[in-house]
């Protein structure tokens, strides 16, 4: 009986050997596999999904920067096209060619963006403002502008005024980001934000090896369910997305938004350029609650967006109109990208064709501004 210990012993050793081994081979081949599966379809992308624009060197103050820009049609003023926080410059992709239609207009991929090269950290809305300002005149584009922002780009573009206010001729604020908007946040809301501010630092590191070895794309998720947006564009998004630049650049806005905020607020309001505010207006739904975050709490953060905030942005200039999208969330370039065309028109007659008459009302349903 004691001999055979021993050999008990040696046959468990080799059976647990095995299977380590097996469990090696099984994880080294995972990992060839998420290494070639993410290779392919990159690859299989970068064909489908090829440069819209041309990249533009910044010049000896950005030394190695150079900005994604894409300018079609003709006409003046041009009109500037910034996205929100964390949507490449494709996301105006359904409203830049019917603008083209009547004027000039580009849109660009901030510094770590699409097919932007990294920019100088952090990224504040200081600091891309200037950025743009040299991406512009780098490419030769002239004043004056219409801008137009999405979300966070909304800060962009009030500090890209008060930096060179003879260069802006009207704007159009679609859903953006207000200053104060912190404030009024759930409490629920903003413990959650905080969490995913603090962890950033974190992913960021683990995100390279993520998408390298393809787990970052198997674990992709869409962000935007509804319909009226193709799977085909979902699939863009996605691979402009994956990437450590992008995710460093996003990121960094993420965590200095509040001192871009600060930067706002200094740059004052917008004077008498004409300026269109359109604010998302359709119903919270259910199933988009951000986690422990109760419907009454988002139902009664909407409407202080939509009756405050989003009214702050309308009386930054004494030419400014809201106008309430009832039947889309925040996303309203891809959900309703005919309210934004209809705003941009609106704007470029004012700032062609100034007309003394008193703005419209403070609110009204999308459809009265076709």
């Amino acid at each position: 009986m004691e001999s055979s210990s021993p050999q008990k012993s040696s046959r468990l050793w080799r059976v647990v050997k095995r299977l380590l081994i097996g469990v090696l081979l099984l994880v080294v081949a995972a990992a060839i596999f998420g290494i070639i599966y993410q290779s392919v379809l990159n690859a299989r992308d970068a064909r489908r999904y090829p440069q819209e624009g041309r990249s533009i060197p910044l010049g000896p103050e950005f030394p190695g920067v150079s900005l994604n820009l894409n300018c079609t049609g003709s006409g003046s003023p041009t009109v500037i096209l910034d996205t929100g926080l964390g949507v490449p410059a494709a996301g105006w992709d359904l409203v830049q060619p019917d603008v083209a239609k009547f004027t000039r207009v580009c849109s660009y991929d901030r510094a770590g963006y699409g097919w932007s090269t990294p920019g100088p950290f952090p990224r504040t809305s200081d600091e891309i403002a200037r950025e743009l300002h040299a991406l512009l005149a780098a490419a030769g584009e002239k004043p004056p502008y219409i801008l137009v922002a999405h979300s966070f780009g909304g800060f962009n573009v009030r500090v890209f005024t008060a930096q060179h206010p003879a260069d802006v001729a009207g704007l159009v604020l679609v859903d953006t980001s207000n200053e104060d908007q912190n404030n009024y946040l759930p409490p629920t809301l903003k413990s959650t934000m905080k969490s995913m501010t603090e962890q950033l630092d974190t992913e960021k590191k683990l995100f390279p090896a993520l998408i390298f070895f393809g787990v970052a794309r198997i674990m992709s998720t869409d962000d935007i369910s509804d319909p009226r947006v193709s799977k085909d564009f979902i699939n863009k998004l996605n691979y402009l997305e994956l990437q450590t630049k992008f995710v460093d650049a996003s990121a960094s806005e993420l965590q200095n938004f509040e001192r871009s905020a600060q930067q706002v607020r200094a740059a004052g309001n917008l004077g008498d350029r004409p300026l269109l505010v359109l604010t998302a207006g359709q119903p919270q739904d259910t199933k988009d609650l951000p986690k422990g975050v109760s419907l009454q709490e988002m139902n009664d953060f909407q409407k202080v967006w939509i009756t405050d905030l989003q009214v702050r942005e309308k009386n930054l200039s004494t030419r400014g109109r809201q106008i309430v999208v009832p039947n889309s969330s925040h996303m309203i370039p891809l959900l309703r990208p005919d309210a934004v065309i209809s705003a941009i028109h609106e704007v470029y007659l004012a700032a062609t064709q100034p007309s003394p008459a008193a703005p419209g009302p403070a609110s009204a349903s999308a459809s009265s501004s076709h």
